[in-house]
């Protein structure tokens, strides 16, 4: 990984994000030559820069939208390589808001791809999510439309030789606006948890492991993929309990004070996600760790030596969250804790 960074110029779209920011303290050890870090938010900008003191000649704070191209191609001159995390992502905010969801997650991420093609950039890896497999949402819809986006580019690429690849992963714990951040909130502040329904179930990655798993698919990545990384699911009554249990005590609390109230699923939400949607199954490949899909008819033989992969020889039960294997209350207790202490870093 060292090799595919050291001396090399990097954008992250959406940079101060939870995503694109750890995706920042992960390259940087393996000493690029400047990461630009592309975002509209001018307070996370601000404090990314304290973070980051002492790193100012590496990393450029650049404010900026997707939605802008005449920003992002200034943004893309001279890069070699794009993590393109900008989007919107939560679920209600885009059922309300859904053509601002188009212009950031469909209109932006076709930005990011032209003015990508045209500054000759290597290689881009989208940041995907579980939501575009057989979408309800606004948000799943828009993007799996950016997904779609990506693969599109195998059939225009005409002389140019920029690598489009996309890493599709579940919920993130300890990311901003998560549940995680939600339920602590309440608990700080005296209130009932919402939750929508215990029965739920998603798939459920830390930071780190999603941005481990993205940073390893760039370097696999031969151009118009899209790499499905293996998850654990769990339970959201289970996820509530863990989080209880250990934000509790934190402010002098019992976890059995804390009262949880049910309000039902929110507009778009589905009661268990998938990994692969039904139709995606059978031009499938898979690996240890993740599936890998593509456009490219003639490439399975190909992918198969590049990625040690094969063809996906189980049933479609296993790509849903209600039938994989859950994480227990002492597993995702001992992921939130570290979430919260990663967390509890970056501020600091």
């Amino acid at each position: 990984m060292g090799a595919a960074f050291k001396g090399k110029n990097i954008l992250v779209t959406g940079g101060t994000g939870s995503i694109g920011s750890e995706i920042v303290r992960q390259i940087l050890p393996h000493k690029p030559k400047t990461i630009r870090v592309f975002a509209r938010h001018e307070d996370r900008h601000f404090q990314l820069m304290q973070e980051w003191a002492g790193h100012e000649g590496v990393i450029r704070f650049i404010v900026g939208d997707i939605r802008d191209k005449e920003r992002l191609a200034l943004a893309m001159e001279g890069i070699d390589i794009v993590f393109h995390a900008a989007a919107l992502k939560h679920v209600p905010l885009c059922e309300y808001n859904p053509f601002e969801a188009v212009k950031t997650n469909i209109i932006g991420t076709q930005n990011v791809i032209e003015t990508a093609r045209s500054a000759q950039v290597k290689q881009v890896i989208g940041i995907s999510t579980d939501k575009v497999a057989e979408p309800e949402s606004v948000l799943g819809v828009s993007k799996l439309m950016a997904e779609k986006l990506f693969l599109a580019t195998y059939f225009y690429k005409g002389n140019t030789h920029t690598k489009f690849t996309c890493v599709r992963f579940g919920n993130v714990l300890g990311s901003r606006g998560s549940i995680l951040s939600l339920i602590k909130s309440h608990v700080v502040n005296g209130t009932p948890v919402p939750v929508t329904d215990p029965a739920m179930t998603r798939f459920f990655m830390t930071i780190p492991e999603a941005v481990k798993l993205v940073l390893d698919a760039s370097l696999l990545g031969k151009g118009q993929e899209v790499f499905v990384l293996k998850m654990s699911a769990a339970r959201l009554g289970d996820v509530v309990k863990a989080a209880l249990s250990y934000y509790a005590p934190l402010v002098g609390k019992k976890p059995d004070d804390i009262p949880t109230t049910i309000i039902g699923r929110r507009k778009g939400e589905k009661m268990h996600e998938k990994m692969l949607a039904d139709y995606e199954i059978s031009t499938a490949l898979e690996t240890e760790t993740m599936y890998i899909l593509t456009p490219q008819g003639n490439a399975f033989s190909e992918y198969t030596t590049t990625y040690a992969a094969s063809p996906v020889h189980i049933s479609k039960k296993s790509f849903s969250s209600e039938f994989a294997t859950k994480l227990s209350v002492q597993e995702l207790r001992s992921r939130i804790e570290k979430a919260d202490m990663d967390q509890a870093k970056e501020s600091h």
